[in-house]
């Protein structure tokens, strides 16, 4: 027999394998050793001023690497407002149309998801 330390998500589990090649017995799971202190999730942000009625969406997952807008400040359509990496691409989020920064609803390095509202404009 042999025995193994093996960690998932964190938790440490101690593992015996039995050699020999019989595939009839099931393997035994023992309880976890000792749970790794889970790491705190990072709050998320709160938003920037009140939330608009036109929502600036990530069109892909990636990482905020730079805000170019505040809250209040007048855009027009195509302008940037915030800068993404995606694939270690720079992509422009731009404003849709014309409006003002109604929130911004993320920071500079924050990781987002497709479809995440990075912002709101009026």
């Amino acid at each position: 027999m042999k025995k193994y330390t093996i960690t998932v998500n964190g938790v440490a589990y101690d593992v015996t394998v039995e050699e020999g090649g019989n595939a009839a017995s099931a393997p035994k799971a023992a309880a976890p050793v000792a749970a790794a202190p889970a790491a705190a999730a990072a709050p998320a942000p709160a938003a920037s001023g009140s939330q608009g009625s036109v929502k600036v969406e990530a069109p892909m997952p990636g990482k905020i690497l730079a805000v170019k807008k505040n809250v209040g400040d007048a855009v027009k359509s195509g302008e940037a407002i915030l800068v993404l990496e995606a694939m270690k691409m720079e992509n422009e989020i731009v404003a849709p149309q014309d409006g003002t920064v109604a929130s911004i609803n993320v920071s500079v390095g924050e990781a987002v998801e497709s479809g995440a509202t990075l912002a709101t404009l009026n």
